[in-house]
């Protein structure tokens, strides 16, 4: 039996009064180590029953939030501070956690940022190219002799009734993180609880899932949720145009929804095809058991002809309207049904090795 992931009854709300006004960052002299804030969690996988060296230099400021509602504190000390590097010390989870609750502390001035991967699932840091054994000294390191890989987390707003959004500087009821799926993903999530108790975690997580995935949509029939999906409307760009549907299967269901602004998934999975920058997206209409063979190509890499035709969607586009009557899946947890507006966050700077 599956472990049940976390699911939200709402967007988590920030409260405004947690922003602070940060400290300018100056440029550092030669030699200078840099200012690092640190946000450690010990929940996540690969922290457990782990020591983290807190005295490694006296310009490492390290926070241990007892859970969420503890974050916009910490990471307002860290502003106050100016911070020159963000450390996150977890899983997929933590990342979306932190961004979410930076976004009113450092809106569109954001330290760099690093992420060690200790948690069940690490996406982020495969797309960055960061070892599953990077430490906080490594990512210091990296800080001043690495790369930098920029990146735009999704951002994902809650619409009112009316279809209008929250005002643009109004960031307290927005979620960012970098993976959403829906339909038969919220279903392998589920899947992946279940692998991840069997011991298999990250990209291996991964492909156990696919796999079961691919067995389910194979045998089993509409009924079963891999393949009955879940009741939604994608509408595109800020014109909200509908998305274009096969026939196949009702039309007001979509069996799979996959979206994300990274650019290398993790097991090696590249469902977007071509497309690489910026938000994408990917849809299947309920299709057919023998289109199972064409989604495992399409996983791949491959490419296929007459692909909307069968039922497979691949597009790119600066944001979409998503209506939903299912929970959805952000980086690992749940949301509500309802209505969103899913767009871009602020371009971020993430150390690399």
């Amino acid at each position: 039996m599956a472990t049940p992931i976390y699911e939200f009854t709402q967007l988590p709300h920030v409260a405004k009064g947690d922003a602070v006004d940060a400290r300018d960052r100056r440029p550092l002299g030669p030699g200078e180590e840099p200012s690092v804030g640190v946000i450690y969690n010990p929940r996540s996988h690969g922290n457990q029953g782990a020591d983290f060296d807190c005295g490694m230099s006296p310009k490492v400021h390290i926070a241990q939030p007892g859970d969420r509602s503890q974050l916009p504190k910490a990471l307002s000390e860290f502003a106050a501070t100016g911070i020159d590097l963000l450390v996150i010390n977890g899983g997929d989870g933590t990342v979306r956690d932190v961004l979410t609750c930076g976004a009113t502390i450092f809106g569109e001035d954001w330290p760099a940022i690093a992420v060690l991967p200790k948690g069940k699932t690490n996406a982020l840091t495969v797309d960055l190219g960061v070892p599953n054994d990077w430490t906080l000294q490594h990512a210091i390191d990296a800080f001043k002799n690495g790369s930098r890989v920029y990146r735009r987390p999704i951002e994902i707003t809650t619409l009112s009734e009316a279809g209008k959004d929250m005002p643009d500087d109004d960031r307290s009821n927005r979620v960012l993180g970098f993976i959403l799926g829906a339909g038969a993903f919220t279903t392998a999530t589920q899947a992946g609880q279940g692998a991840h108790r069997l011991g298999a975690f990250n990209s291996m997580a991964v492909a156990v899932a696919t796999f079961w995935g691919v067995l389910q949509w194979f045998f089993a029939s509409r009924a079963n949720s891999w393949r009955r999906g879940a009741k939604m409307s994608i509408k595109l760009g800020v014109q909200e145009v509908p998305m274009v549907h096969s026939g196949l299967g009702d039309p007001e269901w979509r069996q799979l929804l996959f979206s994300s602004t990274l650019e290398r998934m993790p097991a090696g999975a590249k469902p977007f095809g071509q497309l690489r920058s910026g938000l994408k997206l990917v849809a299947t209409d309920q299709i057919k058991r023998r289109s199972v063979f064409t989604l495992i190509h399409l996983l791949r890499g491959g490419t296929a002809n007459n692909l909307r035709e069968r039922g497979f969607h691949q597009l790119s586009t600066p944001q979409y309207t998503l209506e939903i009557e299912a929970p959805f899946i952000l980086d690992g947890e749940a949301f509500p049904p309802g209505k969103y507006c899913i767009g871009q966050g602020p371009e971020l700077a993430f150390v690399s090795p």
